[in-house]
């Protein structure tokens, strides 16, 4: 049975929002990817999320059977990631009145993502007797045991919600094989109600281009060794990791013009330490340039332009900057951890590194210069396994089953 309509819920942040600052990030360009694939297959895709501007209309469409509706829940400035669990009530309450207005069945579904958007979808789910699907994308029993230096563990509202959420729903949708194995072995998830289904890339968008001339646009030396990191800044994403290494690089090898270019802005706990990665890049001999968050096209210049991308991450479900880079031809060195290993084909698209030492990242850095022509040719043929499209159908067919099968309330 293929679904006519399907609520998702992104209530955390927005489809709309610029990846890669403040909570936005992959989820939002998996949000927003999917569900113009899934309406191309003729789904209608109602996504539900906050509302954080009296600006905002109530509803707009993004995309053809795609619409966007901003739901009021507490004031619309002010609130972080961590407010919210105070707004579940209220975010709940918006979305069953949004549904209220049609005749009953008018939702054959929900998807949510995020732990914060899992708890409104057990409620509602249950109120219009429809399967939920459920996205992690990150979980919190796995950031706490990977935890970066200085950063703050998630709490334990967030684990006993992550778990209420898990047992409630119908399908856990996975990122990865490690994803799925986590959700088994730390959550107790049902097997038989976990699916992998992996995130993918635009290859359209993200692809070979000409590096002078995006260094051209950019303002990038032509010669200049460009390691790049592209991502929100927090300790969990560790661009630091990047620069010691860098710094390191250079001081082994004085004539090569390293240079580093990080994009993005400021997001987590870095937001109560703005100035610390540009008081460290000041410290350092390693010219280093910051850019904020990148339109598409202009995030593309940066993946052609760079020599390398560097993940160094202390997790990721996925890593969809690494992808990216990849689609664009260009290796990616990136930690041992999580998705990453899916996302990274080590020593033929790109390298990992176990851990985050300075000394295993330089060498790794040095190694993955030395055959960027073998790592390139690698990068193009591993990203060509995944797309949005492959994507959208993995979904489809969880939506699917999930809709032939009893729910999990009553199973």
């Amino acid at each position: 049975m293929r679904p006519r309509r399907a609520a998702v819920l992104s209530v955390h942040t927005s489809p709309l929002d610029q990846p890669g600052t403040g909570d936005a990030g992959g989820l939002n360009v998996y949000v927003v990817e999917t569900a113009k694939r899934l309406a191309d297959r003729g789904v209608e895709v109602e996504v539900f999320t906050r509302a954080t501007s009296s600006d905002l209309p109530p509803v707009c469409e993004v995309a053809p059977g795609v619409t966007v509706r901003h739901l009021v829940a507490g004031p619309f400035e002010g609130l972080s990631k961590d407010d919210l669990p105070s707004q579940l009530c209220a975010l709940t309450s918006g979305l069953l009145r949004v549904e209220a207005q049609h005749e009953p069945g008018y939702f054959d579904l929900i998807h949510s993502h995020y732990w914060l958007s899992g708890q409104v979808g057990w409620l509602a789910a249950e109120r219009w007797g429809v399967p939920l699907v459920h996205s992690a994308h990150t979980l919190a029993r796995v950031k706490n045991h990977d935890l970066a230096e200085g950063d703050t563990p998630e709490p334990l509202r967030r684990i006993v919600g992550e778990q209420q959420v898990v047992d409630a729903a119908d399908r856990m949708v996975a990122n990865t094989a490690q994803e799925a194995r986590d959700l088994l072995e730390l959550y107790g998830a049902d097997a038989e109600r976990v699916v992998t289904v992996a995130p993918g890339v635009d290859l359209e968008h993200f692809r070979l281009g000409s590096a002078s001339a995006a260094r051209t646009r950019l303002g990038v030396p032509p010669d200049a060794v460009l390691l790049l990191f592209v991502g929100r800044l927090q300790p969990l994403k560790a661009p630091d990791v990047l620069l010691l290494a860098a710094e390191r690089l250079q001081e082994q090898h004085p004539t090569l013009p390293v240079h580093v270019a990080v994009v993005g802005g400021l997001s987590g706990s870095a937001v109560d330490y703005p100035e610390h990665l540009q008081d460290l890049a000041a410290r350092l001999t390693v010219p280093v340039t910051f850019a904020p968050p990148a339109d598409p096209d202009t995030l593309r210049d940066w993946y052609v332009a760079a020599d390398l991308v560097a993940v160094p991450s202390f997790n990721e479900s996925f890593g969809l900057v690494a992808l990216e880079a990849q689609a664009c031809g260009t290796p990616v060195v990136a930690t041992r951890i999580g998705g990453l290993r899916t996302t990274v084909a080590d020593g033929v698209s790109g390298l990992l590194v176990d851990g985050h030492g300075t000394a295993s990242w330089t060498a790794a850095l040095e190694r993955a210069l030395s055959r960027r022509t073998a790592l390139s040719r690698g990068a193009l043929e591993h990203a060509a396994h995944f797309s949005w499209n492959r994507t959208a159908d993995g979904l489809l067919a969880a939506y699917r089953e999930v809709l032939a099968a009893p729910l999990a309330a009553t199973s």
